[in-house]
């Protein structure tokens, strides 16, 4: 029997066609011209760049492979497209990853006790350096850390408990919400520390919540230990040099011109895509539990009670979030798109334009380098700490027999089990609401259009544009 085509279910889960997309339709229609432009001008993109670009044009399109699912009940069949798995910009891909990520943080890491979420901002000229310098990044987080966790163990040690050990998840955000590279840190720390209890196991102290004063003091300290941190690092120095920059010229230009707002490449090169937003010269605050100095900000008013989990799995996605959701980018014309802001700026802004080309540029920046970790874990709940397994709360999540584990990362959930975990749907028949099995994985080309022409369906993917080196009409940003 032939599947079920999206349109025919009334609810529950639909594919999602991202050839409708103006997304897909920007790389389908500008990467062949992007990537050859680059080669002319000999300023190759990085190979890994070019393959995350390459690979979200296969991502959920069925003529590439897909998994049949079928009800066991009734026959009817269902198609799921196989993912690019990439980590930079798709939103199904890094969708699935958020919501994985986060219930796995919820379920198997962070304890059931109060978290408090401190956002470490940081300034302008340091940014590019903290895009790529790995190195530079680790130092920056562990100075944090060290500030902060120190601030909780003094706290303790008044209340007379000395010697405790904190625990947190760090997760370095890219991106800021206008597209724009912002590498900065999203740190959850268990709000208090451990300490031995009278069996001798790990018990929580809870200390009280930072003041205001608390969180300058935390700013002001530790910008010092970062500036001196690249001080010894001879950073500081104008004439220090700039590795990126001299092995790949063109992904300095684009992570520079990405944190500054303007454009890399092209007949815009140089101009502003937006207004500069200035960190303020001189300290102040920012808002509750928030302050700025010197380039740097703080925020910590956010926090979780012990018992109140779903909230927390909401933050851990926030924090997990994709750098763009599909749904805020229109056609404004055929040379230009509107992405539009999640919150208003100050002077008015709702949206930003934007032309296919400098999309491309933006959506280059964003992917962070191979073998980077974007998370991770500090204290005691660092995987090899002592009490680590007294600590962290235990596994609960069963497989179910619908999504067997082959072929998955341990701790990883069912793609159905996400589906109902996150929004309530469940992977059911659209015919009679029976179970689906998963019978076959089509990878092979000719099998896949066998299959697909057989039940009526197009077998072919949609067609990517060759490359163009004639320049296209330019749209009239100040029209």
């Amino acid at each position: 029997m032939p599947p079920v085509p999206a349109a025919a279910t009334t609810a529950g889960y639909r594919r999602r066609r991202p050839e409708a997309e103006p997304l897909y339709q920007v790389l389908a229609g500008h990467l062949e011209t992007f990537l050859a432009l680059q080669r002319a001008a000999d300023q190759p993109l990085p190979r890994y760049l070019e393959q995350e670009l390459r690979a979200y044009l296969q991502c959920g399109i069925l003529a590439y492979g897909f998994v049949r699912a079928r009800c066991a009940a009734c026959g009817q069949s269902r198609l799921v497209a196989f993912s690019c798995k990439k980590r930079g910009f798709c939103p199904s891909c890094l969708g699935r990853r958020m919501a994985d990520t986060a219930a796995h943080l919820v379920d198997h890491v962070l304890p059931q006790v109060p978290v408090r979420q401190w956002v470490l901002s940081l300034p302008f000229e340091l940014r590019y350096r903290l895009a790529w310098d790995g190195g530079l990044l680790n130092g920056v987080l562990v100075v944090f850390l060290r500030v902060v966790c120190g601030w909780y163990r003094a706290q303790a040690q008044r209340q007379g408990h000395p010697g405790g050990r904190g625990g947190a998840v760090s997760v370095l955000q890219r991106y800021g919400s206008a597209l724009n590279l912002n590498p900065h840190l999203h740190v959850l720390i268990a709000d208090g520390v451990w300490v031995a209890g009278a069996d001798g196991g790990p018990t929580l102290v809870a200390v009280a919540p930072p003041t205001d004063a608390d969180i300058q003091q935390l700013i002001e300290r530790s910008a010092a230990r970062v500036v001196r941190l690249l001080q010894r690092r001879g950073l500081l120095d104008r004439e220090a040099p700039d590795p990126l920059a001299q092995e790949q010229p063109l992904l300095a230009a684009l992570t520079a011109a990405s944190i500054q707002g303007r454009v890399a490449t092209g007949p815009r090169a140089g101009q502003w895509l937006r207004r500069r937003l200035r960190d303020p010269a001189e300290g102040q605050r920012t808002g509750p539990l928030g302050y700025a100095a010197r380039g740097f900000s703080l925020h910590a008013a956010r926090r979780v009670a012990a018992s109140d989990r779903e909230r927390l799995e909401q933050l851990c996605r926030y924090l997990l979030r994709p750098p763009l959701a599909a749904a805020r980018l229109r056609w404004l014309g055929p040379q230009a798109l509107t992405f539009s802001l999640k919150t208003p700026w100050d002077d008015g802004t709702t949206k930003l334009v934007v032309s296919p080309h400098e999309l491309l540029e933006r959506l280059a920046a964003l992917v962070p380098p191979p073998r980077r970790h974007l998370i991770r874990y500090h204290g005691v709940l660092a995987p090899h700490a002592a009490d680590r397994a007294r600590i962290v709360p235990v596994a609960t999540a069963a497989r179910t027999p619908d999504a067997p584990a082959a072929g998955r990362a341990a701790g990883r959930l069912a793609w159905a089990q996400l589906l109902a975990r996150v929004f309530r749907v469940d992977l059911k028949c659209p015919a009679c609401g029976g179970p689906l099995r998963i019978i076959a994985a089509l990878t092979d080309p000719a099998s896949i259009r066998t299959y697909l022409h057989g039940v009526g369906l197009d077998c072919r993917p949609p067609p990517i544009a060759p490359a163009r080196l004639v320049p296209q009409p330019e749209f009239d940003f100040a029209a």
